[in-house]
């Protein structure tokens, strides 16, 4: 397995795995390998240096490595505003739990009072929900800082 420090056309930085050179090679240029941040398939691998064991000295025991992205300002700025939000939606609303997609019915055809709920719903009773033309949206869950 070889381990590609990559970069898409808008500088974001961010690394994978590929079983060899070619296998990268090749899910780049079929567009499989795309950037985490902005879905942009125009990736291009970035300088690194290589990790090389060496022969005459012993071992030594080094401390484990705990794995970390490296985010720019910008992407902890959008972090924090979406947890923010996140925050603000689940202080300002009901939870409602699995009965989210029955109570949003009950109050888009007005059998039930109109308030900000949230709860539960799998991707398709969301799809069903917007395709009844009643507006629901995800809320963000924002990774921890460290990924």
């Amino acid at each position: 397995m070889i381990k590609y420090a990559l970069a898409c056309e808008q500088a974001h930085e961010f690394e994978s795995w590929f079983p060899s050179s070619e296998a990268f090679e090749t899910q780049r240029k079929r567009g499989f390998v795309t950037c985490p941040f902005c879905n942009s398939p125009k990736v291009e691998k970035q300088i690194m240096a290589p990790s090389v064991a060496r022969t005459d000295k012993a071992p030594v025991a080094q401390p484990e490595a705990q794995p970390m992205a490296v985010l720019s300002d910008k992407e902890h700025e959008i972090r924090a505003a979406l947890r923010a939000l996140r925050e603000h939606v689940l202080k300002n609303s009901e939870d409602v739990g699995r009965n989210f997609v029955e109570e949003a019915r009950k109050m888009h055809f007005g059998e039930a009072e109109e308030r900000s709920i949230h709860g539960e719903a799998d991707f398709e009773e969301a799809r069903a929900l917007l395709e009844e033309g009643i507006d629901v949206l995800p809320i963000p869950v924002v990774p921890d800082d460290r990924n």
